[in-house]
């Protein structure tokens, strides 16, 4: 049956040589589309029309054609298309992808996908024992690609939508007293007791410390310049970049208590030149996180001090508790620790440095006394 004149403003109806009836209408870019399914009555017609007029109004149409895609080929192309993402943000997406979302949600269309759908999804994989903080981090990847979609057009709204599901709840990591960072320092092999000691009293992650200079390491003035880090990729490749933000640049003041440390650390472990890594292999050689563990003996030397489950990044962790435990503020406390502020991405700034001193000297004040 053709449009007719003056009673139809929006899109056409027409009879199908079947009976049944299509109705065809413009899209936000102008071209027409077909309707997705035909109705038995003209009736029932105009009434499909009106709501696909009524949701390109509300600013709620997706395009049913686009929504025919595989969740898999979707996120694939959504992952390609994060231009200035990090190689280890595409390797950790990726991985997400391949093992949490690909086998249970993989070959579902972006169509038929709605949050009973993904509830379903995360039930199962709490079934089959994944952890808590993983399918939180596969939801979050999730949300954030369907997110996308729907902003798109490609779908009328986020799925995920559970109260929750994205809230990682990590267990408690141990804090380490300060007498134990000495005792751990003096267990592992000399050449990396400074490397000990700096990554907990500098707040330093494993990626910074490994990738610090001689330049870097201004021991009058008792400081420490992060100016680039290390990532290990799953495959193997080592990567040398900027810290994961812009925050992660800074200058952080360290106790003088462990200068005397580092001194012998340098004149006996480091190469003159202002380039050369401060902590290196036994070699002279980029040192890497599986050869430090195996070569500081961590497993057995972490048992020895009382905290068999150590992870290197507690020594960060354990830093942070003695700052914040100083009574310094929050945004100085996010500058020595290289976080981000919520406003924006913010360089060490000098204004800081004052304060930041003034934590170096109370954690000397807690150290002489261990």
């Amino acid at each position: 049956m053709a449009n007719k004149p003056g009673k139809r403003r929006f899109g056409s109806i027409r009879k199908l040589p079947s009976g049944r009836f299509q109705i065809r209408y413009p899209g936000p870019d102008g071209n027409l589309r077909p309707g997705e399914t035909t109705y038995e009555r003209e009736d029932m017609a105009e009434q499909a029309l009106a709501l696909v007029e009524a949701s390109l109004i509300t600013g709620n149409w997706s395009d049913p054609q686009r929504a025919k895609v595989k969740l898999d080929k979707y996120a694939t192309k959504w992952i390609a298309e994060r231009i200035g993402l990090r190689p280890r943000t595409v390797e950790i997406y990726k991985g997400l992808l391949r093992r949490l979302i690909r086998p249970y949600l993989g070959n579902v269309t972006l169509a038929k996908l709605d949050t009973a759908a993904v509830r379903e999804w995360r039930a199962t994989l709490e079934a089959k024992g994944v952890g808590q903080s993983e399918i939180a981090k596969a939801y979050r990847f999730l949300r954030a690609v369907l997110m996308t979609a729907a902003d798109d057009r490609v779908i009328p709204r986020n799925p995920c939508r559970i109260r929750g599901a994205g809230e990682e709840k990590p267990e408690e990591r141990p804090t380490l007293p300060v007498a134990k960072v000495f005792e751990l320092a003096k267990l592992v092999p000399k050449r990396f007791l400074a490397l000990i000691l700096l990554a907990t009293f500098a707040s330093l992650r494993w990626g910074e410390v490994a990738a610090l200079r001689r330049k870097d390491l201004n021991l009058k003035a008792g400081t420490v310049s992060v100016r680039q880090q290390h990532v290990e990729l799953d495959t193997g490749e080592l990567l040398v970049g900027p810290p994961k933000s812009r925050a992660g640049v800074r200058t952080v003041a360290f106790p003088s208590a462990i200068i005397p440390e580092l001194q012998e650390h340098v004149d006996t472990f480091v190469a003159d030149e202002d380039d050369a890594l401060i902590f290196t292999g036994a070699r002279g050689g980029i040192l890497r996180r599986s050869n430090f563990r195996r070569a500081a003996k961590w497993d057995e030397n972490t048992k020895k001090i009382g905290f068999p489950d150590l992870h290197f990044h507690d020594l960060r962790h354990t830093g942070n508790t003695i700052a914040a435990s100083t009574g310094a503020s929050l945004r100085d406390l996010m500058d020595r620790m290289g976080h981000d502020s919520v406003r924006a991405a913010l360089i060490y700034q000098h204004g800081t440095a004052e304060a930041d001193r003034r934590i170096a000297n109370a954690m000397d004040a807690m150290i002489n006394p261990a």
